[in-house]
């Protein structure tokens, strides 16, 4: 052991020989040891707790001078993240396909912190998805501000095809959809060039719509009218098949173009959306081509790392980036994080790293090989933690005191009639035909599930009158693929039960007689194993049904590009009905090992 002297420690050991020799007659030998090691021993401690002290205050320190954020900066579904920056804030945008409002924007200041202040599509009159799939409706934005006006480019699949909308005011309203009849493709991005033109680029068809291999795509470009933004003059072919055609590249798309000193750069996607998914980089002297690939690509790729590692962050691509005012780049994309093999519920989420450029390219996560989840924060600032969160550990509970829905929450499709109300701290829903297992607009009030570890609750005033009478917490991935906590019937007595989709109906799988009008509900989830309970008294659960396989509710078994939505529901399964069923509240808990608390 080594013992660290100061001078007052020194004296204090003199003066206790001091009054050990002046009373030797009254202590023994082995007493005046003792109490020389001991006062040694408590002045070491207070030392060394000093030393401690001093330590945390210097790590405390050190972690307020270099703050960090967490990754995915959006948790959950929030697939193909878009960026722009206007003045001294950023603004984002992400895929919503059939979920209505659609097109979330997001604000920021910093990158880290991002405040929702709306949503691009919240009116029919701009959004139709009735009929449509929900893994259809609102492919991958891209958001440009130019002179004052904000634009987002998309494409509705299956209904209009490619449009932009415009505003003044992030936050809204957007116009209408000016729709770009010409265009045959997807994931289309604006470019506004030096000399005022306008261009548009999208990924599309083969050349001359005769695919070489399956997955052959390509990127195009036209120029537009600036004022009518309709296509004007020929269509380009910008990249054929990718980076190297001899190696049959798949899916070439989202592209976004950028004029970095004397280049224009051309950034894609390549490898379609899932395990292989990547991101590439091209440039050119001229915005029409030719262009050239860089000398490294893929510039973003998770593909090639051992699939069995800890924690691992997937299908990393849809790329787009933003500079700030001290010059250095970061890019936002899309990228998945799986709990077990190539299994996730939470769907496609939005991660921020920074970007480093090397000899004219940009290299993405320069320093790491793998994702992380966690970088020191682009502008040093530390994470606001009293906003609303979209990341890292939290738990929330609306008590819907507000007007209006919180912007976090989403309905399935657009409605057409006003179905629910807020009043009195209560939400309340008309009990409808409308089915999550159909193609329409049901009573459906969604939050996404956000971590693989978590729950979702709620309290339920709710009386049934008929089998066909259902409300409850629904955990649903898709019309086929989802399962439903709900109050209904069954032989005339009132039960809660737990049903679960199939191709054409629903099946059983428990349940339970309760009493009484009002019930909580409660989901909670741990990877592949989910777990449904009731309470016919505040916060006494029961286990209606645990360990139920959550794969059923995963990307890799469902299919489509959506991730698990949390929602309050009601239906009165195909039949007319004039009930209604109130939920009191609202709550989230997530909780993931790998991610701390906000």
């Amino acid at each position: 052991m080594v013992y660290f002297y100061t001078p007052k420690l020194v004296a204090l050991m003199n003066d206790l020989m001091f009054i050990t020799l002046q009373g030797k007659n009254l202590i023994s030998e082995k007493m005046l040891m003792l109490m020389k090691y001991t006062i040694l021993l408590l002045c070491t401690g207070l030392l060394l707790g000093a030393c401690q002290s001093e330590k945390q205050v210097a790590q405390e320190a050190t972690a307020d001078e270099n703050p960090t954020y967490q990754n995915p900066i959006l948790a959950g579904f929030y697939p193909d993240p878009t960026i722009c920056k206007a003045g001294d804030k950023f603004y984002m945008t992400n895929s919503t396909f059939s979920y209505f409002p659609g097109l979330p924007i997001f604000e920021s200041t910093d990158l880290v912190n991002w405040r929702q202040i709306g949503h691009a599509m919240d009116r029919p009159s701009q959004l139709d998805t009735e009929g449509q799939g929900v893994s259809r409706g609102l492919f991958a934005p891209a958001i440009t501000y130019h002179e004052g006006t904000f634009y987002i480019v998309c494409t509705q699949v299956d209904k209009g095809g490619n449009f932009v909308i415009t505003a003044t005011d992030p936050a809204g309203p957007w116009s209408d959809p000016i729709y770009l009849g010409e265009l045959n493709g997807i994931d289309p991005s604006l470019f506004f060039d030096e000399d005022g033109r306008l261009y548009i680029v999208y990924n599309s068809v083969a050349p001359d719509d005769k695919p070489l291999y399956s997955g052959h795509r390509t990127i195009r470009m036209y120029e537009l009218d600036s004022e009518s933004l309709q296509p004007i003059g020929e269509q380009m072919i910008l990249v054929n098949g990718g980076v190297d055609i001899s190696q049959e590249p798949v899916w070439i798309e989202a592209p976004h173009i950028y004029k970095i000193n004397d280049y224009y750069y051309l950034m894609c996607a390549e490898g379609g959306t899932a395990y292989n998914h990547s991101e590439v980089i091209f440039r050119s002297q001229d915005v029409r081509g030719p262009y050239e690939p860089g000398p490294v690509n893929p510039i973003l790729t998770q593909r090639h790392l051992d699939p069995s590692r800890p924690n691992p962050i997937t299908t990393a691509g849809h790329a787009d980036m933003v500079q700030l005012d001290n010059g250095d780049w970061w890019t936002v994309f899309l990228a998945c994080r799986p709990y077990e093999d190539n299994y996730f519920n939470i769907g496609r989420e939005t991660f921020l790293t920074p970007i480093r450029w090397e000899d004219g390219w940009p290299i993405i996560n320069p320093d790491f090989e793998e994702i992380q989840y966690a970088y020191p924060t682009p502008m040093g600032n530390a994470v606001d933690t009293t906003l609303f969160p979209y990341n890292g550990n939290f738990t929330f509970q609306d008590e819907f005191d507000d007007d209006s829905l919180g912007l976090n929450y989403m309905l399935l499709r657009t409605p057409s009639e006003q179905w629910y109300e807020l009043t009195d701290g209560t939400l309340t829903m008309q009990v409808r035909p409308e089915m999550a297992s159909g193609s329409s607009n049901p009573s459906f009030v969604g939050h996404r599930q956000q971590h693989h570890t978590g729950s979702v609750s709620t309290a339920l005033d709710f009386q049934p009158e008929n089998e066909n009478e259902k409300a409850g917490l629904l955990a649903f991935q898709s019309e086929t693929h989802h399962y439903l906590l709900a109050k209904s019937m069954k032989d005339g007595q009132v039960v809660v039960q737990l049903l679960k989709s199939l191709e054409d109906g629903h099946t059983e799988l428990a349940s339970q007689p309760v009493s009484g009008e009002q019930i909580q509900l409660k989901i909670t989830f741990d990877g592949a194993d989910y777990s449904f309970q009731y309470a016919e008294t505040e916060g006494d659960w029961q286990v209606l049904q645990e360990k139920v396989d959550g794969r059923f509710l995963s990307t890799e078994d469902a299919g489509g590009f959506v991730g698990t939505m949390l929602a309050m529901y009601a239906t009165s399964s195909g039949s007319d009905s004039e009930n209604t069923a109130s939920f009191e509240w609202f709550r989230y808990e997530g909780n993931d090992a790998v991610l701390s608390s906000r």
